[in-house]
């Protein structure tokens, strides 16, 4: 492996990709927090001491290790310690709650826990002893820490099933996602060619850690070897001192990060509110032309944008040498092993970065076709050229903020509120979060008129996470349906809600709306 022309093929597993990125360039930062530095030697040293120290504890390959934890450099300690075991990892965003994570660690059958304490405000510890998690360990600053030479032989081949993610899909409860190391590999590699940075670059992870988002990153900052600063809480403008201080260069998320570091040029016309950044990049979220050609025309960058899932960490992504207008309304193209095939206008996949399927085989067996083409559920086409335009999605999700969100789940919640007759909760088009949650609530004869403070208060007592919780109430007088089953055509109420004012704004003639002074969430990113 070279910086100019790395190899991820040269890499069995994530361990051998740090220990070539280690041995290359022991002394180049890795990972910036704060006024913390850590070099990729001393990450891979730090890795290997508290694998040890794991390993004293009883986890072993293939023991299954569940951890919600912050993005900090110990997380990724953690996480790399981890796969020097070989032990089977599932992550979990930190905001989860109850019902996410005690289904998580039913279902993945965790036999550790890994949980910061208490961590803004929230005792996740006693979330864990409250849901019966085993073997929990509290690990925000502090690692276990042993002698590495107790070890056994780091993991000999990437293909086995090392990793859990988590997606909601279209399924109120969520569903396991079994990947590789080569299948996280093969999806950071698409992202980091696609890019193509300097080792003089620096990089920013201001999302979850616990996103699939998270190894993604982590292969291409090994893959070229520059350094990448972590945000353990993302706010602007409170983010940009770090963002400066550290001279980054490359930054982004998804679409609702974009719209944040436009909103704060904005404040300053003709003064670059980042000096040293060249690029925004990101992914997990629509991304409307209008906002990639502000950004680049408003904050001097280039914006590229890529698509990707939890079931496949990167399918497509731009390459800031491409085109403006292909940038701007494409996807970009795929790298080489990745297969797209648009079937009666889904797009499918086959690849090394594919995931291996579900912890449940039935959900598997449904999400393949008979040539191994993951069904996507989402709708588009192929350019000429080979680039890959989304249209919209078969899959009833919403994506806010590069987070899915089942409408079902909130559906169900719903109609547990007497106030509520029936419910269609649909995600609409937002130039800050991709999508926003929106309810639109049919009430039952003679109830009293229903606020989103009410909703919100109704959905946070039936233990939604934050992030789940819609930013629009609508309420009508009939919800539209077909004239066969009578199910509801959410079509229309996005036909008619899309082009609706701001929560809190109704816009002429729409019927009445909760203000999001009224128990509206504020979320980060």
């Amino acid at each position: 492996m070279t910086d100019t022309a790395p190899d991820p093929s040269a890499a069995r597993t994530l361990w051998d990709l740090l220990d070539l990125r280690a041995a290359r360039t022991p002394d180049r930062p890795a990972l910036l927090q704060e006024d913390r530095s850590v070099s990729f030697g001393a990450l891979r040293g730090r890795a290997e001491r508290t694998a040890a120290g794991l390993y004293g504890l009883g986890v072993r390959p293939g023991t299954v290790v569940a951890w919600q934890l912050p993005t900090r450099i110990e997380t990724v300690v953690l996480s790399l310690a981890l796969a020097r075991l070989g032990a089977v990892q599932s992550p979990v965003i930190p905001f989860h709650r109850d019902r996410e994570v005690g289904f998580v660690l039913r279902e993945s059958r965790a036999e550790y826990f890994a949980v910061p304490g208490t961590w803004r405000g929230y005792d996740h510890t006693a979330l864990a002893r409250r849901l019966g998690a085993k073997n929990v360990l509290e690990t925000y600053d502090r690692l276990p820490d042993g002698d590495p030479r107790v070890l056994p032989a780091p993991p000999a081949e990437g293909t086995s099933v090392r990793w859990i993610y988590w997606t909601s899909g279209t399924t109120s409860d969520p569903k396991g996602v079994l990947h590789t190391d080569r299948s996280l590999i093969a999806g950071g590699s698409c992202l980091a060619h696609a890019l193509r940075p300097a080792p003089s670059d620096v990089g920013s992870i201001a999302f979850p850690y616990a996103h699939i988002g998270g190894p993604d990153y982590l292969v291409m900052l090994l893959l070229y070897g520059f350094p990448a600063v972590l945000f353990e809480k993302f706010a602007l403008p409170e983010a940009l001192a770090e963002y400066r201080r550290h001279g980054v260069t490359t930054a982004g998320g998804s679409t609702a990060f974009y719209s944040m570091f436009l909103a704060e040029q904005r404040k300053r016309p003709g003064e670059k509110v980042i000096p040293t950044l060249r690029l925004l990049a990101g992914g997990g979220a629509p991304k409307p032309p209008e906002l990639h050609h502000a950004v680049v025309r408003e904050m001097g960058v280039r914006l590229s944008h890529g698509y990707g899932m939890t079931e496949v960490p990167m399918i497509t992504m731009g390459d800031p040498a491409d085109d403006p207008e292909l940038l701007a309304g494409t996807e970009g193209r795929p790298p080489e092993g990745m297969e797209i095939r648009i079937v009666d206008g889904e797009v499918r996949l086959r690849g090394e970065a594919v995931c291996r399927g579900y912890l449940d085989p039935e959900q598997t067996a449904a999400a393949f076709d008979e040539e191994g083409f993951l069904r996507t559920g989402d709708l588009g086409h192929l350019t000429d050229e080979g680039y890959l335009v989304l249209t919209g999605r078969l899959k009833d999700v919403i994506i806010r903020k590069g987070e899915n969100i089942s409408a079902k789940e909130i559906e169900e919640l719903l109609h547990r509120h007497p106030a509520v007759a029936d419910v269609a909760v649909i995600g609409l088009p937002d130039a800050e979060r991709g999508e926003r949650v929106c309810a639109v609530v049919e009430q039952p004869p003679g109830a009293a008129g229903l606020s989103l403070a009410q909703v919100t208060e109704h959905l946070r007592a039936a233990g939604l996470s934050a992030h789940k919780l819609p930013e629009q109430l609508e309420v009508v007088d009939a919800l539209p349906r077909n004239d066969a089953l009578r199910k509801v055509l959410k079509y229309k109420l996005r036909e008619r809600y899309s082009g609706s004012a701001a929560p809190g704004r109704p816009a002429p003639g729409s019927p009445t709306q909760g203000s999001p002074t009224q128990g509206s969430p504020t979320q980060g990113p």
